[in-house]
């Protein structure tokens, strides 16, 4: 059985490499994956076709790249800091972490988070009531 560490490394590496074929027997049938968009809480998919479908879609997607910064494994869990480029220009990309969970050698839950774009208020910027 494949470790956490294996499992999120071939998953990176799907996307850094461009190989679909990588994700292939990495997602669990009841993996829940929650991207970053749209705020807040981003697109839910559940099971392995839809995930393994909505992951190879950013695979192959040759107008975008992902590269992960940092990966942190503890137990079942791992997280990946990523930085997610989506065009040519300098302020397009943003920085962000996926929160994993890993379940008998497949990915079972893989929650998407990022820095956003548009204001929002800092507790020391808000008026006390």
């Amino acid at each position: 059985m494949r470790s956490t560490a294996e499992v999120i490394d071939r998953f990176n590496r799907a996307f850094t490499e461009r190989d679909a074929a990588l994700l292939a027997d990495l997602v669990a049938e009841d993996c829940v994956m929650e991207s970053v968009q749209p705020a807040p809480s981003g697109e839910r998919v559940v099971g392995r076709e839809a995930s393994t479908e909505w992951w190879t879609a950013l695979v192959d997607d040759p107008a975008t790249q992902f590269t992960p910064q940092e990966v942190i494994v503890a137990g079942d869990r791992a997280t990946i800091v990523w930085t997610y480029r989506f065009g040519d220009g300098t302020d397009q990309w943003v920085h962000g972490v996926n929160v994993m969970r890993v379940t008998d050698g497949r990915i079972t839950e893989a929650l998407g988070f990022s820095k956003t774009a548009g204001e929002v208020p800092l507790a020391s910027e808000t008026e006390v009531a």
